[in-house]
């Protein structure tokens, strides 16, 4: 049962995440997602069945239930349409993170309140605030397809442009070398903000 309230958690906080994307491109002259039918809370038309599915059964088995990481289908946008061509893809990219530190903070607002704890759920309030806090902060790590590498090429002088193209070609992978071995460097910073949220 944990495992499966975990993926409803995870997916419909990957969804959130997705749509927060869409609407800060709207709000920057992109209506790119909008057209696509993507700023909508149905969740058939953004699981993916890999990245939403297969994949975090699979680390959370692999790890012995100590880490899992989905995404939904990214909601599509297109940069060029954006006011402002350097920092517009880089707040697109924040929206995401941004929207799960909110989920993440609401959350642990409800469980700082103790209002909920002698119902028994106040753990599946501190699951969600765990799942966010690890989906905005991985989300942030400066890896292409991720969003902390928006804000890292909008830091990057244009002289720079053809080491972003060479890690554009090779980020996937790169990004599946780093959950495989490496994610555990994010253990403590997503402990740490966890337990500022909740007061532990």
């Amino acid at each position: 049962m944990s495992i499966i309230f975990d993926i409803i958690i995870i997916v419909f906080s990957a969804i959130l995440h997705e749509i927060s994307h869409g609407l800060a491109a709207r709000a920057l002259g992109d209506k790119t997602a909008e057209y696509a039918g993507r700023l909508t809370l149905n969740p058939l038309v953004h699981i993916d069945l890999y990245g939403s599915i297969i994949m975090p059964i699979f680390l959370w088995l692999a790890s012995g239930g100590q880490f899992m990481f989905a995404y939904a289908k990214p909601v599509p946008y297109n940069p060029y349409n954006l006011r402002n061509q350097q920092w517009g893809p880089a707040l697109v990219g924040l929206a995401g993170p941004a929207t799960n530190f909110v989920i993440a903070i609401a959350m642990a607002l409800l469980v700082r309140s103790n209002f909920f704890a002698a119902a028994g759920i106040a753990d599946f309030f501190i699951r969600v605030v765990v799942i966010n806090v690890s989906l905005a902060i991985f989300n942030l790590v400066p890896i292409p397809p991720l969003d902390g590498s928006k804000v890292l090429y909008a830091l990057m002088p244009e002289r720079y442009n053809y080491l972003k193209y060479q890690f554009e070609r090779y980020g996937m992978w790169i990004v599946l070398i780093f959950v495989f071995f490496f994610s555990y460097l994010l253990v403590y910073p997503i402990d740490f903000v966890v337990r500022l949220l909740i007061g532990a």
